[in-house]
């Protein structure tokens, strides 16, 4: 058994070597130029084991953040007497039956002098010794049994630390000493199994440590510093030095993180958040360095978008696709980037403008503008009759799939008779109803169209000089292409007529049925058609109508009277049929399936398309087309226009 003097040079031996330790340790911290570290070029990492970053890289955004990230948990061990002092105190003493007599109280105040000095036990001047004597002089002592307690609870704490400190040697020295007090059988037989693991563990640590000192933190798997830590804990789950030890694990996972961070690598920054979770689920510096990630992320994925704004406004659509693939990587939800992406498709598609949209191009070279165009989305449609429809016609098969894969504008209304005017007026065009003299017109006594070689684009459907509001009639498809190109002349964009299959895709609206607004008599008012409501000036009736309607006209209305279809556009199906750009072809077959005109050079007949003021029921049907000559002119064909995007 050590003597009191033995326990007391080992007490002073430690505490001396935990001064210089603190001291060296407050030295490099406020001056680490005496121990040639230039904090400005290396940062301070406290308890971390893996490479330091480059300078420059990834520097803390304040002065305290990197004492935030790597203040872990301290391993602070409280002196013995406080530790003892927490413990148990429910000491069973006995029943005294008379005071201390003066003997034995000057026996108890000598141990508990030498208890408050650390002397407990080795000679006959320990507390332990002491205690024992005055017990022995008066059984009875309340004093003197609590003493032996105290001393025995010093002991234990003490032996405590030194094995959580990995001191086996201290630690079996006060074992001996803790054997010699009453009751202490079950404290030393606890105490020597802890000693006996830490013997055991002892070398584990060194080598654990040793791979912290290689960077073998958590790799190779089996083979790391964080698998040894592992084992350690599963033979004495209290170990101190190894819960630090996983946690400097940890903290070189993070830094890692953070490494990774720096080189806009958050891919590799997630994995090894991942892999610090696992490690220290939850821990203080998992949140910390995990937020600090996030804060990171976004403010990169910000800048990211940034840049894809401005080459958006640039209109380099590459780019701004390409930078906004990298924002979504960097950080999925982003804010804005949904927006974003909206605003990408739609320059893809629709030259920044949005489906629905209706805008007018200005003249760049005299005062005016274009007619109203609305922006029609892209799709797709089966073009044509299905087969087992009773009312197709053979032109309008076979029903085959078109994809509309770009959006286009169209006119929101047939070209009204003041726009076509504004056209003749500047341009100095002569209509092929002036050059080549009249047009086919409605006949009020016959109830039926007719020649009329003075009707001309200016009148209307009967013959009449026209109001400025009505659809253009009497207008030739070699009339409606010039104009067009007129448009196109003006702005700098494409205008042009539309192909027979974006004319039957935005006539459907995105409906499958046979009319737009349905499959059978319309319920309210939709178009400008030949409904049995309806009357002429001389009380004439349509012979084959829609049952039940009346639109209040015979011949055309002033465009936009009755309701849009669902793409925005008005009098697509009623009012007037119009000329579209393809060549007539008396079917489908081998018709082009990607939405453009199907043309053949030098063709004469085009098609029309489209429900007018006297067309049948069957002849509203959204697949209905028909074909007429290029300079045919009649008071029920009109046309309109789409810009290219």
């Amino acid at each position: 058994m050590p003597s009191n003097a033995t326990l007391r040079r080992q007490r002073t031996l430690g505490g001396a070597m935990g001064v210089i330790v603190l001291g060296f340790a407050l030295m490099y911290h406020f001056f680490p130029r005496l121990f040639h570290v230039d904090p400005t070029q290396t940062p301070r990492r406290s308890m971390s084991m893996g490479a330091a970053p480059p300078a420059g890289a990834l520097q803390p955004e304040r002065p305290s953040a990197i004492n935030e990230l790597n203040a872990g948990p301290p391993l602070t061990l409280a002196p013995a007497a406080v530790i003892a002092a927490h413990g148990n105190r429910n000491v069973d003493l006995p029943k005294q039956l008379s005071a201390d007599p003066p003997a034995v109280q000057a026996l108890l105040a000598r141990a508990s002098k030498a208890l408050r000095a650390g002397q407990l036990a080795g000679d006959a001047n320990s507390a332990a010794a002491l205690f024992a004597q005055a017990l022995k002089d008066k059984p009875d002592s309340r004093r003197a049994a609590q003493g032996l307690f105290d001393v025995r609870a010093r002991l234990v704490a003490e032996i405590d630390q030194d094995i959580a400190l990995g001191d086996a040697d201290a630690a079996s020295d006060l074992i001996d000493a803790l054997r010699t007090l009453p009751d202490a059988a079950s404290d030393v037989a606890q105490l020597e199994a802890s000693l006996q693991t830490l013997v055991k563990v002892r070398p584990m640590l060194a080598r654990a440590a040793s791979l912290l000192q290689q960077g073998k933190v958590d790799r190779p798997r089996g083979g790391s510093a964080l698998d040894v830590y592992r084992e350690v804990q599963q033979l004495d789950p209290q170990n101190a030095v190894a819960e630090q030890g996983v946690f400097q694990v940890q903290r070189a996972v993070l830094d890692r993180a953070l490494a990774a961070v720096a080189q806009n690598d958050f891919v590799g920054a997630d994995r090894e958040l991942a892999e610090a979770q696992a490690i220290r689920p939850g821990s203080q510096q998992m949140l910390d360095v995990h937020k600090r990630v996030d804060d990171m992320r976004e403010q990169r994925a910000n800048g990211v978008l940034a840049q894809a704004r401005s080459a958006l406004d640039a209109g380099n659509i590459g780019l701004a696709r390409k930078l906004a693939a990298q924002a979504r990587t960097i950080d999925p939800a982003v804010s804005g980037l949904k927006d974003f992406d909206e605003q990408l498709t739609n320059a893809r598609l629709y030259a920044s403008y949005k489906p629905g949209q209706v805008f007018s191009d200005r003249y760049v070279d005299l005062p005016g503008k274009t007619p109203a165009m609305v922006v029609i989305p892209t799709g797709s449609f089966r073009m044509g009759a299905p087969d087992g429809d009773d009312g197709h016609i053979d032109a309008e098969l076979p029903q085959h799939a078109v994809a509309i894969d770009k959006g286009f504008a169209m006119a929101r209304t047939a070209v009204t008779v003041g726009e076509f005017r504004e056209f003749v007026r500047a341009s100095g065009y002569q209509p092929d109803s002036v050059k080549l003299g009249g047009s086919s017109v409605y006949d009020e006594r016959g109830g039926a169209l007719r020649d009329d070689s003075g009707a001309t684009w200016q009148d209307d459907y009967a013959g009449h000089k026209a109001d400025d509001r009505l659809p253009v009639v009497n207008i030739s498809w070699n009339d409606a292409k010039a104009y067009a190109d007129w448009l196109s002349q003006r702005t700098g964009k494409i205008y042009r007529l539309p192909s027979e299959a974006e004319f039957e895709y935005a006539l459907r609206g995105g409906t499958t049925s046979r009319y737009w607004w349905g499959d059978g008599v319309p319920t309210r008012q939709v178009e400008n058609l030949t409904g049995s409501g309806d009357r002429s000036h001389s009380g004439r009736r349509w012979s084959h109508a829609f049952r039940g309607y009346r639109d209040g006209y015979w011949g055309p209305a002033p465009v936009m009277s009755f309701a849009a279809n669902p793409f925005g556009l008005y009098d697509i199906n009623g009012n007037v049929s119009e000329w579209v750009q393809d060549c007539w072809h008396d079917n489908y077959i081998r018709a082009p399936n990607d939405g453009s005109a199907w043309l053949n050079p030098g063709c004469r007949a085009h098609v029309v398309r489209g429900g007018s003021w006297g067309s049948s029921p069957d002849q509203v049907n959204s697949a209905y087309r028909q074909g007429a000559n290029g300079d045919v002119r009649s008071g029920r064909v009109g046309f309109r226009v789409v810009r290219e995007l």
